[in-house]
């Protein structure tokens, strides 16, 4: 059997807070506003394994309104959730990833992001893909108001 699983996070950039996609930290003025960490990339890739597997989405994993996941690192949720989606038989095949902001450049760290999503999950570098895409300066991702992410994964059992 196979899955197609689809994720997509959004949050607001602020002053005060890291800048984390794929668990790398960026350096830039702003940073993800969120209840964990805010890492968009990690969200969205939790929720794309979740659906695929049919298992939930993060906020039912993780809800906001529980304290605990406060500041939480989103590569352990990542881990968590993955560990559960395995244990119910399931392999990844791919994942593809868009990250959505205008600064700063993505690209040089393209890389370092796709290892370490990979180390995350346990899984080939070759099996995830990441590209970013900007704003065209039109709000709010374009106006680095916002950063964006969506992922689409291919599960088989």
């Amino acid at each position: 059997m196979i899955r197609v699983g689809l994720g997509y996070d959004l949050h607001r950039l602020i002053e005060g807070r890291k800048l984390i996609l794929g668990g790398v930290a960026f350096d830039f003025e702003k940073g993800e506003d969120g209840h964990s960490d805010g890492d968009v990339l990690f969200h969205a890739i939790t929720d794309a394994l979740l659906g695929a597997a049919g298992l939930g989405d993060i906020g039912s994993y993780f809800p906001p309104e529980d304290m605990k996941w406060k500041n939480a690192d989103s590569a352990e949720l990542l881990r968590t959730v993955w560990r559960d989606i395995q244990a119910a038989g399931w392999h990844l095949v791919n994942l593809d990833c868009v990250v959505k902001l205008e600064r700063p450049k993505f690209l040089p760290r393209r890389r370092e992001v796709i290892e370490s999503i990979a180390a995350t999950l346990g899984a080939a570098p070759d099996q995830i893909f990441v590209k970013a895409k900007t704003g065209e300066k039109l709000p709010p991702v374009g106006t680095s108001e916002a950063v964006e992410s969506e992922v689409v994964c291919l599960l088989e059992k």
